[in-house]
């Protein structure tokens, strides 16, 4: 069983995908190196990044283009908080709805490989 918990606040959303986004790019110190870990590519991952940082008050990544001493981006403090905020909720879902879940999960039929 996986949860995926997706926000939606009006028109913004975010989600599982938005969320590894910002944990690669804190990991690697690079928008370009999340997004192709991810299998999606630049521009992709570039723009989540701006619909993020205009979706919220404050930017939740800082970038820096490249050049001589190479580029970068990382989290801002904003973006580290949405981060560990979205977490927190996934965690505290899974851990709450736990006897939920699995009741449902009891009441699937079986799944090929996976029950």
């Amino acid at each position: 069983m996986t949860l995926r918990l997706r926000l939606s606040y009006g028109s913004v959303r975010f989600g599982p995908g938005k969320a590894e986004l910002l944990e690669r790019i804190r990991d690697s110190g690079s928008i370009s190196a999340a997004g192709r870990d991810m299998g999606m590519s630049y521009k992709r991952a570039w723009m989540l990044v701006e619909e993020m940082n205009t979706a919220f008050r404050l930017p939740l990544v800082d970038s820096t283009r490249g050049g001589a001493k190479g580029g970068g981006a990382r989290l801002t403090d904003a973006g580290a908080a949405v981060l560990a905020h979205y977490r927190r909720v996934v965690a505290l879902a899974e851990q709450q709805g736990a006897a939920d879940i699995a009741a449902i999960e009891d009441l699937l039929a079986d799944i090929p490989d996976e029950k």
